[in-house]
């Protein structure tokens, strides 16, 4: 895609944010292309899970479930589950949030030894079963059909018993003010609270989620320890998020 593309994608997306719903003829209009082009765009956009396609157009997203979002950027996620890897180490309290990134640490942690795990993701807990070096608690909490983790008051009073080495979280969006922001302000919460009981946090987000903001803010810059992406640590699309974090 050329340069002009990228652009154009960029800037469908960020009427998507702002206006939370856009129109082929308008976008085609402003953006002085073609509608075919401003539809194809828009079923990229829809694949990549950025925005809904609707009759005429697109929408924001809103909270999708595991299984829709399982699917999306899978290599970019894999890439991002083997750096993961490298900084669980053994010993000690880790936890991992639900989201289908770092569901994807939870499948390749068979060797990691003496750990125990926290989730609040029940697909996580399930890959968790398998290791035998791990010791994975739930949360517990209500279910949120909007987004598959549990959360509530119970998920976020078990978050804060255990005193963690480390937290592994992904995020909707990361944006280079505001931080991590999340679809639901249920998640955000959750997460709020295994952050604060970590040593260190470690947010794990592919490219895509780069620039992109969710409705409920979580975590600031300056609680951010680590960076992990699907990038290459000097790609120039990292830039805007260098700073105290360490970026993997």
């Amino acid at each position: 895609m050329s340069v002009d593309g990228l652009d154009r994608l960029d800037a469908i997306k960020a009427r998507v944010q702002s206006d939370g719903r856009v129109r082929v003829v308008e976008l085609a209009s402003e953006l002085d292309v073609s509608e075919m082009t401003i539809r194809r765009d828009l079923d990229l956009l829809a694949e990549q899970g950025v925005l809904q396609r609707v009759r005429g157009g697109a929408r924001a997203v809103g909270p999708q479930p595991f299984a829709a979002r399982y699917g999306q950027h899978a290599r970019a996620k894999e890439r991002i589950a083997t750096k993961l890897l490298a900084l669980v180490g053994d010993g000690g309290a880790i936890a991992l949030d639900a989201s289908t990134t770092v569901q994807r640490l939870a499948r390749v942690m068979a060797d990691v030894r003496d750990v125990t795990v926290l989730t609040n993701g029940p697909e996580t807990f399930r890959s968790l079963q398998a290791a035998p070096g791990i010791t994975p608690l739930l949360t517990g909490g209500q279910l949120d059909p909007r987004t598959g983790s549990l959360v509530g008051p119970l998920a976020v009073r078990s978050a804060h018993d255990l005193l963690l080495r480390r937290v592994f979280v992904s995020a909707a969006g990361l944006d280079a003010v505001h931080g991590t922001t999340e679809a639901t302000l249920e998640e955000a919460e959750v997460k709020l609270a295994l952050a604060d009981m970590a040593a260190e946090i470690v947010v794990a987000v592919d490219h895509t989620k780069l620039g992109q903001r969710g409705p409920a803010r979580c975590l600031a810059h300056e609680r951010m320890h680590v960076l992990v992406t699907d990038l290459d640590p000097d790609d120039a699309r990292l830039d805007p998020y260098r700073g105290n974090i360490r970026i993997v």
